[in-house]
């Protein structure tokens, strides 16, 4: 066994997490949190400037100085083996060759920041892409999402012409923080395959983004070392040993090897501000309609990987129990809503949401989309209206498990995993009984931050490979919820209702207006469909 420690870093939406885990015992020794200095910027630049509606964007130099306060925290004087990472996804920012992020040259101007996931404004850049069409499109489904990078692209070439003059890197952020770390750019082809729809053999796509292709860069596969931790990070962090970095990984797939996850028909779904749901196959079927995306070796080496889902799920919880507090406490305020929730039985709140708060990602792809409760009447309650949306959760998983099984692709088992897995079992035992399936929680702190870990371990070459790294560091046990049959028939009869609205064209065109009636009009120069 290796003596020393290995570190895994999550990079989310607020906040990086870091955990360090002993080589030698697999037990995660401590943890350390810092927040974004500037956080989420939607409304305002940090400079006062007001941003257009739909951004999100971020500044890179807050990913910088959380790295610095994590890295120190856990590895000053300390022997690390390796350093793994994953981030938030598609988050590109452009850079100068020497990876100086354009917003530290740039400050007054949004283009130059980080284009968070969560960005939406790129949507009709991405309608514009996908009405020209493209074989590229086939491995995500015949659409491409205004989440993704080329859209994000699309907007700043187009929106900020002299900025992208002087773009040399439009790069991921997950990959741009493992180039500081180390000095050296190398690319990730997790980050390539699924949010730039690079294919190997094949490459990215040309000409959907002028002067994209030399903006990027060849990616390397999943469990690569980038390089050790360079001089500069050594000097302000304190960490001794060879510290390995591995290329970045999706925060939602760094997950997969710490749950056990590494084989087929494991179909994994990590439950965050948003939800994503992985499938593991060893051969390929075709892309199940509606679907993300699929790819071989991006998230395992061995693996096909299906991915799909929901582009708003903790945060739209979060935004009606923090609207309508219970409590000043917004912990508090769960459990209140929670514990009166589950006295409901399946439909007696009488209502059908759809769950598209943040947009739809399955079947529509569409972050134009907002969403929508029916139903109300006199009778209608806060803690009904809240049950109701855990309800809508549920039901836009089933979407993605149908799309998934009537292809021919089979769910051998359902692993749950990260903060609402963990933190709100009320949500687990609807999603099991809305599924019929038993799912697994498996019991493991700081899951995406072990995933991230186990990364850096198979790079540095402390681990075999993924298998074996899930072995010595990941779960070994975990909770099971079991469906109830007569809630999950019960349940049926409103996801029959659920999809009678989601699938009616006119509640979607009217659902898109209300969100976003100005892109009704609105012609892209250069990205018209022809």
């Amino acid at each position: 066994m290796s003596a020393g420690f290995i570190i895994g870093l999550d990079f989310g939406t607020l906040s990086a997490r870091g955990v360090l885990i002993d080589a030698a015992t697999g037990v995660q020794q401590a943890i350390s949190t810092a927040a974004y200095r500037h956080g989420v910027m939607t409304t305002h630049l940090a400079n006062g400037r007001r941003l257009p509606q739909h951004y999100a964007l971020q500044d890179a130099a807050d990913y910088r100085e959380a790295a610095e306060s994590v890295l120190r925290d856990l590895g000053q004087g300390r022997k690390i083996l390796s350093i793994g990472l994953d981030f938030t996804a598609s988050s590109p920012l452009p850079t100068r060759a020497d990876g100086t992020p354009l917003s530290a040259l740039h400050p007054d101007d949004p283009h130059a920041y980080v284009k968070l996931w969560k960005h939406a404004a790129a949507q009709p850049y991405a309608d514009a892409i996908n009405a020209r069409g493209g074989d590229f499109l086939a491995a995500c489904g015949g659409r491409l999402s205004g989440e993704w990078m080329l859209a994000k692209a699309a907007q700043l070439a187009e929106e900020a012409p002299d900025l992208w003059a002087e773009t040399d890197k439009f790069i991921e952020a997950g990959d741009w923080m493992t180039w500081q770390l180390t000095g050296v750019e190398r690319r990730s082809q997790d980050f390539a395959a699924y949010k730039a729809q690079y294919r190997p053999g094949i490459g990215y796509p040309a000409d959907v983004v002028l002067g994209l292709a030399a903006r990027l860069a060849p990616p390397a596969t999943v469990g690569t070392a980038v390089g050790p931790l360079n001089a500069a990070w050594r000097s302000r962090t304190g960490i001794e040993g060879p510290a390995i970095v591995s290329v970045a990984v999706i925060d939602s797939h760094v997950v997969l090897p710490a749950v056990g996850a590494v084989r087929p028909g494991a179909w994994v779904g990590a439950l965050g501000t948003s939800a994503a749901y992985l499938l593991l196959e060893d051969k390929p079927l075709p892309l199940p309609p509606g679907l993300e995306a699929m790819a071989q070796g991006a998230v395992l080496p061995e693996f096909w990987c299906y991915e799909a889902g929901q582009a708003g799920f903790g945060d739209m919880l979060a935004w009606f129990v923090n609207t309508f507090p219970r409590d000043a406490d917004p912990a508090r305020n769960f459990a209140l809503y929670n514990d009166e929730a589950a006295t409901l039985s399946p439909g007696a709140n009488h209502l059908v949401t759809l769950d598209w708060w943040s947009g739809n990602r399955v079947p529509y792809a569409d972050s134009g989309l907002s969403g929508l409760i029916a139903g109300f009447t006199m009778g209608t309650t806060a803690a009904g209206i809240y049950r109701g949306l855990l309800e809508s959760l549920c039901y836009g998983a089933h979407v993605i498990m149908d799309r998934l099984t009537q292809s021919g692709l089979d769910i051998a088992e359902i692993l749950l995993t990260s903060g609402l897995a963990h933190n709100n079992p009320l949500l687990i035992q609807i999603m099991a009984d809305v599924l019929g399936r038993e799912i697994t929680v498996p019991a493991l702190a700081n899951p995406t931050s072990v995933g991230a870990a186990i990364h850096g371990a198979v790079a540095g070459q402390i681990v075999t490979g993924f298998a074996d790294g899930a072995a010595r560091f990941g779960a070994t046990d975990g909770q099971h919820y079991n469906p109830d049959d007569q809630r999950h028939k019960a349940y049926q009869a409103i996801y029959r209702s659920y999809l009678d609205l989601a699938e009616t064209s006119a509640v979607r065109d009217t659902l898109r207006g209300l969100n976003h009636h100005q892109h009704t009009s609105l012609t892209v120069p250069g990205y018209d469909a022809r």
